[in-house]
């Protein structure tokens, strides 16, 4: 839906381009059978403001004219929408609202003791730890150098994991099934650093991980102990 809803936009062309989009989205919540007339909601993170005021114009349209959304076989309209401004302070707990998606790329296999032929590996929970964290700082620099158009050797600011579960997601792609494994965690970080706090901030708007415009990497902040 937010793939069609940007198509000749300004914004599309991001989706031509390789390289990262720089938008996340929460999955339809709370988890439950939804009922005809019942409500539920939707989170849309990006470090870009114009791109979130495009998508709160084009959503106003629909709230006004009461235009159907279809996501799967649901249909929705918009009751009300709002903006929440995030930051990440001292002590900062993050929680992953979809899963985490990391790929080890085939010339990693040696470093991380992985056996396989193929171009990649999901990371998994037999996998070497040092990959995962690894390969997060690393696909957070490279978001961080593509998005500020400057490189960077911001130091990682990740101390306390707490994994949760591994999971593994059926998408379609380009009409095709697509097995993905995914993991969800809890990270707790005491007292990073003003850099470490922008790559931070940058991940929690943009997404952990990879295919976050696909609906992975999701990243909530956790306060007093609620979501």
């Amino acid at each position: 839906m937010l793939y069609q809803l940007q198509e000749g936009s300004k914004y599309f062309n991001k989706h031509e381009n390789e390289g990262y989009k720089f938008y996340s989205f929460s999955n339809i919540f709370p988890a439950q059978d939804v009922k005809t007339g019942e409500e539920r909601s939707c989170l849309i993170a990006s470090p870009d403001q114009d791109f979130i005021e495009w998508l709160y114009g084009k959503f106003s349209v629909f709230q006004q004219e009461q235009k159907v959304i279809n996501i799967g076989e649901m249909q929705f309209t918009i009751s009300r929408m709002s903006y929440i401004k995030q930051a990440i302070r001292q002590g900062v707990r993050l929680i992953t609202g979809t899963p985490v998606v990391m790929r080890i790329p085939k010339q990693k296999y040696k470093e991380y003791g992985i056996e396989s032929e193929r171009p990649y590996e999901y990371w998994r929970p037999e996998h070497d730890f040092n990959a995962f964290v690894s390969q997060l700082h690393g696909n957070l620099v490279k978001k961080y150098e593509q998005y500020y158009g400057k490189k960077t050797e911001i130091a990682s600011p990740f101390e306390q994991f707490k994994f949760k579960k591994s999971v593994c997601v059926h998408r379609i792609e380009q009409g095709r099934e697509q097995k993905t494994i995914g993991s969800l965690w809890e990270f707790k970080f005491s007292n990073p650093e003003p850099e470490q706090r922008e790559l931070l901030w940058l991940g929690l708007e943009s997404g952990f991980g990879e295919l976050n415009s696909s609906g992975f990497g999701f990243m909530n902040v956790v306060k007093n102990g609620d979501n």
